[in-house]
């Protein structure tokens, strides 16, 4: 292995772990603003929940990527990926003031209203993601 490889190792490992501590908080918040259980709707087959869900981690996912290839240091990943995480929050809460019956559809399974509540995580996400181009 080149040894170029072997000196950036560390820094890769720990970007990589910062993302993935960003990303179980963020689930970890996202699942307790919904008043529904995403996690065991999608053990039991529900669609609709394994939509919007996806979409939101996703959502969240390009902006801490792209935070990862442009930022110079770990706080800078943590509190851009921290702003990102509000805002998926907030673009499920104005959704959710949107399609109030947002909080039946998913979990009666209702595959319209997830693909919208997706669409809508990805769109924020791709303009968040764009806006933390520094």
């Amino acid at each position: 292995m080149p040894s170029h490889l072997l000196t950036m190792l560390p820094a890769f490992l720990a970007y990589f772990a910062v993302a993935i501590v960003l990303l179980a908080l963020f689930l970890l918040v996202y699942l307790n603003v919904t008043p529904y259980h995403e996690v065991a709707l999608i053990r039991a087959g529900n669609s609709a929940a394994a939509v919007s869900l996806s979409g939101a981690l996703l959502g969240f996912a390009m902006p801490v990527a792209n935070v990862i290839a442009h930022s110079d240091t770990l706080i800078d990943l943590a509190a851009w990926g921290a702003i990102a995480g509000v805002i998926q929050i907030l673009a499920y809460l104005i959704t959710r003031f949107t399609l109030p019956q947002l909080t039946q559809d998913i979990p009666s399974g209702r595959i319209a209203p997830a693909i919208f509540l997706a669409v809508v995580s990805l769109t924020v996400g791709l303009i968040n993601a764009a806006c933390m181009t520094y």
